[in-house]
């Protein structure tokens, strides 16, 4: 097998949900896992990897596009509304 690339970190996590983001991270695992420690895809993929950690407990990775006020009304109602780079509190 070649040794991946950014591109495929990136095929893997650009589709990512929330409720495939555990599933995806273990693939990413998979595919970084037997580089080097200061291999630069490594360290993409373990970024990538905190990424989908953090989705796993928000609703949408928030990538692009304007946010929804916190003031919004109703807001504290739907917790399901947290981006992954500000995610639900872990319980």
């Amino acid at each position: 097998m070649p040794e991946p690339t950014r591109e495929d970190v990136d095929r893997l996590v650009g589709p990512a949900t929330p409720h495939f983001a555990y599933q995806l991270r273990a693939r990413v695992r998979e595919l970084v896992e037997g580089l080097p420690q200061d291999h630069d895809v490594r360290k993409y993929g373990e970024e990538k990897m905190e990424l989908l950690d953090r989705l796993g407990h928000a609703s949408s990775k928030a990538d692009e596009g304007p946010r929804v006020s916190r003031d919004r009304p109703g807001w504290d109602e739907i917790p399901s509304t947290a981006p992954a780079d500000e995610p639900l509190p872990r319980r």
